[in-house]
């Protein structure tokens, strides 16, 4: 009856502008999202431009150890319920190698999705972790028997949308190289703050669309680019929409950095989940507790 009510309520003002969530969500609470953007701790050197080696942070260093510390407590003010991570379906093996690392049997591994995904599944006594990665499209069409042999997805499975030699993506080159020298020379919660700017990170989906591969010939870019990388991102997006979820939920969703422009923009549009800028967890706890004393209120002088 209330939901009747309030939808009457609603179309009752339909010559005034309303949020569109007092239709979509009528109140409902949304599973929070957290989204951090990292660099691959392990330099697999498998992105478009491969990190220097005098540049490169070796997150095993004592130095950098006592830096992940601020950073886990950082991200901790999320108090994550759920941690998803660049990964397939099988994390198996992460788990795995937390349990040899707790038994003192082997060393973490080197990459992000352990050494900040698996601490913060420790610290907050979870009991598995999620992988969402995903291949793209074009890749299921290039091995799909049925579908080879045909020269246009042949030629887009071997064209790159990426980097190029033209005026902008020279200075891209340059904005990674200032980029990797900062996250060296700053510690870890500044480089993290700094790559999960939301300027940045429009600039790294920018570099995608700019000149370059992109602007090159005729259609070929722009179907490498959303058959590739916007399909891979798209499909794990759904995968990070099946995993079992409730309203109160705080997921922190773990990728590289060039992923997150993308995602970030899916769940700004989706109604199912309420995003939280990374630069602003320091006061997330605040401002939830200021929310909640704020919906009580206003739901106690409703029901008088």
């Amino acid at each position: 009856m209330l939901t009747i009510l309030s939808t009457a309520a609603i179309f009752s003002q339909i010559a005034k502008p309303i949020d569109p969530d007092d239709i979509l969500l009528n109140g409902k609470k949304k599973a929070k999202i957290l989204l951090v953007g990292s660099w691959h701790f392990q330099y697999p050197g498998l992105d478009a431009h491969v990190t220097n080696k005098n540049n490169r942070i070796n997150i095993n260093s004592e130095k950098r150890q006592k830096e992940l510390q601020d950073l886990l407590n950082y991200l901790a003010k999320f108090k994550p319920t759920k941690i998803l991570v660049e990964s397939g379906p099988n994390t198996g093996y992460l788990i795995y190698n937390f349990n040899e690392w707790k038994a003192g049997r082997e060393n973490l591994m080197t990459n992000e999705r352990s050494q900040i995904g698996m601490r913060l599944f420790e610290r907050f006594k979870l009991d598995t972790i999620y992988g969402v990665d995903d291949w793209p499209l074009i890749m299921d069409l290039h091995y799909d028997s049925l579908l080879t042999n045909i020269p246009y997805l042949d030629s887009i499975y071997k064209r790159h949308y990426f980097g190029g030699n033209d005026s902008i993506q020279k200075l891209y080159t340059m904005f990674y190289e200032y980029e990797e020298k900062f996250l060296f020379n700053n510690t870890l919660l500044e480089g993290f703050k700094y790559i999960n700017n939301d300027k940045v990170l429009n600039r790294y989906f920018g570099a995608y669309i700019a000149g370059g591969q992109f602007a090159s010939g005729e259609k070929e870019g722009p179907d490498a680019l959303s058959m590739f990388w916007i399909n891979r991102n798209l499909r794990i997006f759904r995968n990070i929409q099946r995993i079992e979820k409730n309203e109160e939920d705080r997921i922190l969703i773990l990728f590289g950095a060039g992923h997150i422009p993308i995602l970030k923009w899916l769940f700004q549009c989706s109604p199912e989940f309420e995003l939280i800028n990374f630069n602003e967890l320091q006061d997330f706890n605040e401002n939830s507790t200021k929310k909640e004393r704020n919906t009580k209120k206003f739901n106690q002088k409703r029901s008088r």
